[in-house]
């Protein structure tokens, strides 16, 4: 047995496992898609659960001892869903008329199932009027009106628009226009001298009425009737808002009725419909406030109710206690005396990891807040008590950056520091495997590197996650794993996040907040100009240079593109090269690593003065010389991404500039969140304004990532309702019995429907 866990065959589970344990785990934090520390870690005791595997069992166990409890080549799965639940998690091309290429503008929406395109709800409706005969009255408006083609005009260029000569009844004259090159489908859905139906918007061109490229066309006689009032859904290219309602109506007709999981109190006082009532009346009638908040309730409620299960599971566990001496920590040498929010964030943490709970702790604070020495205190607790820690980065340009950050503070202690990223190869990996499997090396900073299988820690106790949002589910799973016992978890994120999404997003962790800056921090001069002013910008940064500083340029592009009309990172950078020459760099995510490192490597020397970049450099990079950036294209980022990366200046004795190049033609929201940057250095001012602008998305950085957080609930929606929802969840464990209660099979249907089933185990009486 013992030489049956030393053989590297062990492994070979591993993969396997890996992706089972991530897509339960995913279960656990799918209400926010914000990752979560400790998810993985109770999936695994999900699975677990799920299959009665043995207490001590572990992803390690020799695949004789799997086979011995009755799985042979182990491939977990989650619990059962419910069996009323399955029509809804079929493929949407089950549904009549979805086949490959309807599937695809589908899929870049969401939709892949049925269940996606219940809970894909219309933003409003369409309001047509019929009329008999067409009048300048209604230009503006949508009409339904009976036309007959009488003749076809073509343009004398390709890109001259097909017009389609019509009268209606009363023989007023009106053009169809159609613009694109298929002539063809004008003539076949306008046939000479037919009378059909026509909806679209009445509008003048010259002297003449005309409707362009109509909503609808039917034949007078056909069975398809023109509703006078539609919902209208949002929609992606190759797809019509009328195919995207049949495909909700055929979505609706599968829909079960589900047992009521809500309190009933509660639903008789808001007046709320069932859930499947609620659904449909949302999809009929966007208006229906009262539908819509029952909606988005329940997807609070589901969650709400898998984060206290988690969190409860996660207490009912026992970690290690780490008791620090001090010796390390009182023999920092930092540049200045800690604030007080982070006196008081360094206490909380030391009281989690003395208990023998683990810590699940998120340490939120603005860019240059000073979170990094409040992670090494907790590290180096660790490592006072005889155990290891370790920091996990996003990015290599990250971790290493780190690295030297704590080996600056480190100098003359006897800490043990090492760093293992993806490009560590030979010996020196080697080395580093040797010293975290002995002990030796007390601290451990590195990216997904350090979750393969073959690193593994002697005593892990501590783990600092650095932007976890960015890191995949299934790779903190095998972290938490390489652990003894759960090791103690403290999240750091750079954006500051509003109250409301905290408990949303982030259930029941404990909440360390660093709400004050050190001293020696000049907030960012921040001022928005006209791309039309690039030269002047580009002279400006000569004499910034000439003076011995360094910018940053950002683009939203790598390349150019020809769908988007935004500066590129390529073309911005070698433009500048040619007045800058090799003073100029260049940095984006489609570069190797090694190649981005010596980049960054040569800016951090001071060789580069102006580096180019996407926004790669949105978190973490720190150049003190650097003291002014240009962001083009301002207007098209959130307003969490543009406060990161002007965090990427302002962190030397000189004054910096945030100079925000806007495009000629804003939008009203583009315009107040300039505003807001050219105002505020605040970033939790700010984010609490771009949850009103955005919405919850961009707050956690998952719009970029392509994750999205709620399907129905609003901003305005968590804000009013998310309390009763966790008033309920709270209800429902500590009144009701849990699943012994009355509600507990329909609350477990609930946390299926709205995929939160990977705490489905969890749920107990009392």
């Amino acid at each position: 047995m013992i030489k049956q866990h030393l053989e590297p065959r062990q492994f070979g589970l591993v993969p396997r496992f890996a992706m089972g344990i991530e897509k339960a785990a995913d279960h656990h934090v799918g209400l926010a898609r914000a990752a979560v520390p400790g998810a993985e870690l109770q999936a695994l005791q999900t699975v677990r659960a799920v299959h009665d595997l043995p207490l001590g069992w572990n992803r390690h166990q020799p695949q004789s001892v799997v086979a011995r409890c009755g799985f042979g080549e182990y491939k977990p799965q989650i619990a059962m869903r419910p069996e009323i639940l399955n029509p809804l998690f079929a493929e949407l091309t089950d549904l009549k008329g979805i086949g490959p290429a309807l599937a695809k503008p589908l899929a870049r929406l969401g939709l892949d199932r049925i269940v996606d395109a219940l809970f894909h709800l219309p933003t409003g409706t369409i309001e047509r009027k019929p009329v008999t005969e067409l009048d300048e009255a209604d230009i503006g408006r949508i009409v339904v009106v009976t036309l007959t083609a009488q003749d076809y005009r073509s343009g004398g260029s390709s890109r001259a628009p097909f017009r389609v000569q019509a009268f209606d009844l009363a023989g007023n004259h009106v053009n169809i226009v159609y613009f694109g090159r298929n002539t063809g489908w004008a003539k076949k859905l306008f046939p000479l001298g037919e009378a059909r139906r026509v909806a679209g918007r009445l509008d003048r061109f010259g002297d003449q009425l005309q409707i362009v490229h109509p909503d609808m066309v039917e034949p007078v006689d056909g069975d398809v009737a023109i509703a006078l009032r539609e919902p209208v859904y949002p929609l992606s290219e190759g797809l019509s808002n009328a195919r995207m309602a049949d495909i909700a109506a055929q979505a609706l007709a599968r829909a079960p009725e589900l047992a009521e999981w809500a309190d009933g109190a509660l639903v008789a006082r808001e007046g709320w419909p069932g859930w499947r009532n609620a659904l449909a009346a949302a999809h009929g009638e966007p208006d229906d406030a009262q539908s819509r908040d029952r909606l988005a309730y329940d997807e609070m409620f589901a969650g709400q109710l898998a984060w206290m299960l988690v969190r409860q599971a996660l207490k009912a566990r026992r970690g290690h206690p780490v008791h620090g001496d001090r010796r390390l920590r009182d023999a920092l040498r930092l540049p200045f005396a800690p604030t007080g929010a982070q006196l008081r964030s360094m206490g909380e943490i030391e009281a989690d990891l003395a208990r023998d709970t683990p810590m699940l702790r998120l340490l939120q604070g603005d860019v240059g807040s000073g979170k990094t020495i409040v992670a090494l205190e907790a590290l180096l607790t660790a490592v006072e008590a005889g155990k290891q820690g370790a920091l996990l980065a996003p990015t290599e340009i990250l971790a290493r950056q780190h690295f030297a950050t704590l080996q600056a503070m480190l100098v003359g202690l006897p800490v043990n520091l090492a760093v293992l990223t993806g490009r560590d190869k030979g010996k020196v990996r080697e080395a580093t495997l040797m010293g975290l499997a002995d002990g030796s090396i007390e601290i451990l900073v590195g990216t997904h590197a350090i979750f393969q299988e073959a690193v593994g820690y002697r005593d892990l106790a501590v783990a600092v996650i650095d932007e976890q949002h960015k890191f995949g589910v299934a790779q903190r799973l095998l972290l938490t794993q390489k652990a003894q016992r759960p090791p103690h978890l403290l999240v750091m994120t750079a954006t500051p996040i509003p109250r409301t999404l905290l408990l949303s997003n982030y259930g029941e962790m404990d909440v360390s907040r660093l709400d004050e800056m050190p001293p020696g921090r000049t907030p960012v001069d921040t001022r928005v100009i006209g791309a039309s002013r690039l030269d002047e910008v580009v002279e400006a940064l000569g004499r910034h240079i000439e003076a011995g500083k360094q910018a940053y340029w950002v683009c939203p592009l790598v390349e150019e593109s020809d769908a988007l009309d935004l500066a590129s990172a390529e073309d911005r950078a070698a433009a500048l090269a040619l007045r800058f020459g090799e003073r100029v760099g260049l940095v984006h995510g489609r570069m190797k690593a090694t190649a981005k490192d010596a980049v960054m490597d040569r800016f951090s020397r001071g060789e580069v003065a102006v580096l180019v970049a996407t926004t790669v450099i949105e978190v973490g990079v720190d150049v003190p010389n650097a003291s002014l950036i240009v962001i083009e294209n301002a207007d098209r980022f959130g307003l969490a991404q543009l406060h990161q990366l002007r965090g990427r200046v302002g962190r030397g004795a000189e004054k910096s500039v945030c100079l925000l190049m806007r495009g000629e033609h804003l939008s009203e929201t583009a315009r107040e969140r300039l505003a807001m940057m050219r105002e505020s250095n605040d970033g939790f001012r700010i984010a609490e304004a771009d949850l009103e602008l955005r919405g919850s998305g961009e707050i956690l950085g998952t719009r970029q990532s392509g994750e999205q957080g709620y399907r129905v609930a609003t901003p305005e929606q968590l804000q009013r309702l998310l309390p009763l929802a966790r008033d309920d969840a709270r209800l429902f464990i500590d009144r009701d019995g849990g699943i012994a209660g009355a509600r507990g099979e329909a609350a477990r249907t609930c946390l299926y429907l709205f995929e939160r089933d990977a705490a489905v185990p969890l749920l107990r009486g009392g």
